[in-house]
C-alpha cells in the first residue's frame, strides 16, 4: 500500500528526522527508528502467532513505541485495535474478547490478560536487539485486508469493532494530501495530535503526518490537563496542522493569548467529530488570519471524514449553521427516506446520511448481522457502490452538506419533533457560552420538558437570573415549544474519553 510505501522511503531519506513528538515528555521516534522498530518487533508477533490475520489488540497513550508497535502488527499481516489508557479495564476486557485476539500488547500496565502478552520491557527489548530477519513485503498488510479496528460503543452495552482495510486508509490519505497541499505546499508540516489513538480522529492528523511526512506533536492526557503547562509548550511547537474536536479549541480560545503570536506557522485548522459553530470560527479567524478554517465531516465507519468545507468570513458571519462541506472525491453522500434507493431525496429535503464510496469500512468484525443492518451495496447508474447509513439528518444545497443532528436526537415534546442540536447551535452563539448541551427532561418515560447545560467564560453569582437571561435570548431565536425550562451552569462539561461531551454522566444530574 501506498502508505508503507512512503515510510520505507523516509526511513532511508528521512532517517534522523522526528516522525513523531511526545510533547510532555519529549519522547521522540525518527522515521528511521519508526521502521527499524517496527521490523524488530514484528519478528516477535510473526513468532508468538499464527499468520491468521487476526487482530492484535495494543493499550497504552501516547508513547513513541506505540506507533512502532501499529507497524509492526500490519507488516506480519494483522489489523491492529488501539485501546487509550482512559478505557476501563473492563472495557479493555470486552475489547480483547470482541476482537478474538490471541496477542495484547500493552505499553501501560493492565491486569486484563490474554493467551499472549508483551508488556513495556518486552517491546522495548525487542527494539534493543539485532534484527533477525525483516517480514517480507508479500505479507503487509494491503487492498482489502483490514489495516486497523476501533471499537466504539454499541447499543447493547458491548462495544462493536469497525474493519477500516489498507485501500480506504489510502484513498482517505490521497484526499489529505490534497487539503493540506492545496496552497502549494509541501505539507511537510508539524501536526496537532489531540486524540487519543483509540478515537479514529487520531488517523486525521497522525496518518496524514506519516503519509506527508510531517511530524506529530502529540498531546498526552496529563498535558491537557494542565492548562498553563499546555499553552507553554504550544507557543514553542511549531505547529502547523491543527486537528482536534470544536470542544478542545473552545478550551483553547479561552486563553486571551492563544493567536498567531503563539502559533505564528499555523496554516491549517481541521475540525471533526462534533458541530463546529459560527462563534468558534469567528474567533479562530480573527486570531489566525492567515489560516484556513477546514470543517469536516464523517464517522468511523466511513474512515474520519468524507466532507470537507474552508470557511469564509460570510459563512462564519451569517446565522445560519456552518456546512459540513462537499463530497470527497470517491465518496457520493446521498440523503434517504427509509427505502434507501438512488438517487435519494430532492435538494434541500431533510433525510438521513447516507455515505457510498471507497472509504467505506468493510462492517463490524465478527457481527454480521449488525454489518447487514447498517451497510449495504446501493445501485447507481454507475454500478454498486458499498453505502453507510449514518443514522445522521442532513440536507444538501448546492452541492454543500448540512448537518441537522442525530436522528436519535431527535424527540417529540407536546407533539412537537424537536432537534436537540438546533436548540444548543443558539444557545452556543451567546457571547459568554463556550459549551452547550440540551437534554430532554423525562418523568416516567414521558418528556416534561427540556434543560440546558452550558459552560461559560466567566463566573456568574445568580444562576436563576442566567437562566432567565438564557431562556430570555432563545426565545427570540426559537419558538417557544423549544425553550428549555432550565439552564444549568457548569464549572466544566463532562467529557468522555473520545473528548465528547457526556450525555449520561449530565443526564444523571437531572
Amino acid at each position: 500500500m501506498e502508505l508503507l510505501s512512503r515510510l520505507s522511503r523516509y526511513a532511508k531519506e528521512k532517517t534522523d528526522a522526528v516522525a513523531f513528538q511526545n510533547a510532555y515528555t519529549d519522547e521522540t521516534i525518527t522515521y528511521g527508528q519508526l521502521w527499524d522498530y517496527s521490523d524488530r518487533i514484528a519478528s516477535h508477533i510473526d513468532e508468538t502467532i499464527d499468520a491468521d490475520k487476526r487482530p492484535v489488540v495494543v493499550y497504552g497513550h501516547k508513547s513513541p513505541l506505540m506507533l512502532a508497535v501499529f507497524l509492526a502488527c500490519v507488516k506480519t499481516g494483522h489489523p491492529y485495535c488501539p485501546v487509550d489508557i482512559s478505557m476501563p479495564t473492563e472495557r479493555l476486557r470486552d475489547i480483547v474478547e470482541a476482537s478474538d485476539t490471541s496477542l495484547l500488547i500493552s505499553l501501560e500496565e493492565t491486569e486484563v490478560g490474554c493467551e499472549h502478552k508483551y508488556s513495556y520491557d518486552d517491546v522495548r527489548g525487542f527494539v534493543a536487539e539485532d534484527l533477525r530477519e525483516a517480514i517480507g513485503v508479500d505479507r503487509y498488510v494491503s487492498g482489502d485486508d483490514v489495516y486497523y479496528i476501533i471499537f466504539t460503543s454499541g447499543s447493547t452495552g458491548k462495544p462493536k469493532g469497525v474493519m477500516i482495510t489498507a485501500d480506504c486508509l489510502d484513498n482517505y490519505l490521497t484526499w489529505m494530501e490534497q487539503i493540506v497541499t492545496r496552497g502549494g505546499e509541501t505539507g511537510d508540516y508539524t501536526y496537532l495530535n489531540q486524540a487519543p489513538f483509540s478515537f479514529d480522529l487520531s488517523v486525521m492528523d497522525t496518518y496524514t503526518s506519516l503519509y506527508m511526512g510531517g511530524t506529530i506533536w502529540s498531546m498526552e492526557k496529563r498535558l491537557q490537563e494542565d492548562m498553563g503547562l499546555m499553552h507553554e509548550r504550544l507557543s514553542g511547537s511549531g505547529l502547523g496542522i491543527w486537528v482536534s474536536t470544536p470542544s478542545f479549541m473552545n478550551v483553547c480560545l479561552l486563553n486571551k493569548d492563544f493567536n498567531s503570536e503563539m502559533l505564528p506557522h499555523m496554516r491549517i485548522f481541521l475540525f471533526c467529530g462534533e458541530v463546529l459553530t459560527n462563534k468558534t470560527a469567528r474567533q479562530l479567524k480573527e486570531r489566525f488570519p492567515e489560516a484556513q478554517v477546514i470543517n469536516t465531516y464523517g464517522p468511523t465507519e466511513s474512515t474520519v471524514a468524507v466532507t470537507e468545507v474552508v470557511i469564509t468570513d460570510e459563512m462564519a458571519g451569517s446565522e445560519k449553521p456552518l456546512s459540513i462541506g462537499y463530497d470527497k472525491p470517491g465518496t457520493h453522500i446521498y440523503i434517504m427516506d427509509d427505502k434507501y434507493t438512488y438517487p435519494g431525496l430532492p435538494e434541500g429535503e431533510k433525510g438521513e446520511i447516507v455515505i457510498a464510496g471507497n472509504t467505506v469500512a468493510a462492517g463490524y468484525l465478527h457481527q454480521p448481522e449488525l454489518t447487514a443492518d447498517k451497510f449495504f451495496k446501493l445501485t447507481t447508474p454507475e454500478g454498486e457502490m458499498w453505502a453507510y447509513k449514518t443514522g445522521d439528518e442532513g440536507y444538501k444545497t448546492d452541492g454543500l452538506l448540512y448537518y441537522c443532528g442525530r436522528m436519535d436526537f431527535q424527540i417529540k415534546l407536546n407533539g412537537y419533533r424537536i432537534e436537540l442540536g438546533d436548540i444548543e447551535s443558539n444557545i452556543l452563539e451567546m457571547d459568554d457560552v463556550t459549551y452547550c448541551v440540551v437534554l430532554p427532561i423525562e418523568k416516567r418515560g414521558e418528556i416534561k420538558g427540556l434543560a440546558a447545560f452550558v459552560t461559560l467564560d466567566h463566573e456568574i453569582t445568580d444562576e436563576f437570573e442566567y437562566s432567565q437571561s438564557v431562556r430570555k435570548y432563545i426565545s427570540e431565536k426559537l419558538p417557544h415549544y423549544m425553550v428549555p425550562k432550565k439552564c444549568i451552569v457548569l464549572k466544566e462539561m463532562p467529557m468522555t474519553n473520545n473528548g465528547k461531551a457526556d450525555r449520561r454522566a449530565l443526564k444523571e444530574l437531572l
